[in-house]
């Protein structure tokens, strides 16, 4: 019989991952709530923020999101009011994402949840840049 000692729950890096992933998302849903968005909403938000008026392909290679998952949340943020999807002219096959003036206005409100994140987490900035830093790290390695 092999080493069962690397099978292990506690010997596993993926676990500790899955975990904390699902815990510091739980930790967002009161701020995300008051903002009547979700988490993946929030992330797609965020991006728009960041550069408006990106095709839908865009927002999903930046979020590493596929059509399937990301035409839902979409759909969802535009019929709250937060987004506008308009077919290209030049090729209507690609659908570009917009913000409208209600979801340029929710990033207004939503610039107070990262401190609010830290605050909650008893981080230190170093502590969050060295964390954020390593998970970059391990996730740039899988991704070559």
């Amino acid at each position: 019989m092999k080493d069962n000692h690397s099978l292990q729950l506690g010997n596993q890096l993926c676990f500790p991952l899955y975990v904390i992933s699902k815990e510091v998302i739980g930790l967002y849903r009161p701020f995300l709530d008051e903002l009547d968005i979700t988490y993946p909403q929030y992330l797609v938000m965020m991006v728009l923020w960041e550069k408006d008026g990106m095709t839908v392909n865009q927002v999903g290679e930046k979020l590493f999101l596929d059509s399937g998952t990301l035409t839902p949340l979409l759909k969802r943020l535009e019929i709250k009011g937060f987004i506008i999807r308009k077919r290209k002219k030049e090729d209507e096959r690609v659908v570009e994402v917009f913000l409208a003036d209600k979801g340029r206005n929710l990033q207004q409100k939503a610039c107070e949840i990262p401190s609010k994140m830290q605050k909650k987490l008893n981080l230190t900035t170093e502590d969050l840049l060295e964390l954020k830093e390593t998970v970059e790290k391990i996730l740039n390695k899988i991704q070559k």
